[in-house]
């Protein structure tokens, strides 16, 4: 099925600009329309990667898209011309934070030019979820993990808050966002201007038996 090509194709045809988000290296499939309305500024598109971990993202994200296969699809989308951000998300403290500038790397040299990322959130019918995952399969340091988490949330789960529960608050979450900085100032990513998407080629479908407009 090509649902998502299929609203695309719409979009295109309108000219109305779409920002997607996705794990999924399907996307490189629909690079023709993308590139397209990547010419008249219609499109940016953000692939999230969690991990290089192959085992991990096996246990973690079950059925997506391998990391090598989400770096290739960032390289094909960024040669098309198609502004492409790869967002580090979910971060997970003491279980991916490392791979934090590893990510980071690979995205630049894979052609991405901004990157950004979203600390684990843990909202009320997420947090019992991840709790019985995280023992299950970390046994080992499911209390350290979820004792981090607390700390950047404010001694809770979750922290609700716009804003607050992309990135977290206190002594981790500092360390986060410095060494997130000095990364991307590194490897040359959020540098380029990144412009508004446009707006203004929108052009109405006609609706089947809809008046003719006569331009009077």
């Amino acid at each position: 099925m090509k649902v998502t090509r299929s609203i695309l194709e719409v979009l295109a045809r309108t000219r109305h600009p779409v920002a997607i988000i996705t794990k999924s290296a399907l996307i490189a499939r629909d690079i023709d329309l993308l590139s397209d309305m990547a010419r008249d500024g219609l499109v940016g598109v953000a692939v999230s990667i969690t991990t290089l971990d192959n085992e991990l993202k096996r246990t973690m994200e079950p059925q997506t898209a391998s990391p090598q296969a989400r770096l290739r699809t960032v390289a094909a989308l960024s040669a098309a011309g198609i502004p492409t951000t790869v967002m580090v998300a979910p971060v997970i403290p003491a279980l991916t934070d490392h791979e934090l500038e590893a990510i980071l790397a690979a995205s630049a040299e894979h052609g991405a030019r901004w990157a950004a990322y979203v600390l684990l959130r843990l909202p009320w019918e997420v947090k019992d979820l991840f709790r019985e995952w995280l023992a299950a399969h970390y046994p080992d340091r499911a209390a350290h993990v979820m004792a981090v988490i607390r700390e950047m949330r404010g001694g809770r789960d979750n922290d609700p808050r716009f804003g607050v529960r992309m990135r977290g608050t206190g002594p981790h979450a500092e360390l986060l966002r410095n060494r997130f900085r000095l990364a991307c100032q590194r490897l040359n990513l959020n540098v380029a201007e990144r412009r508004a998407l446009n707006t203004t080629l929108f052009q109405p479908p006609s609706l089947p038996g809809a008046q003719l407009n006569l331009g009077l």
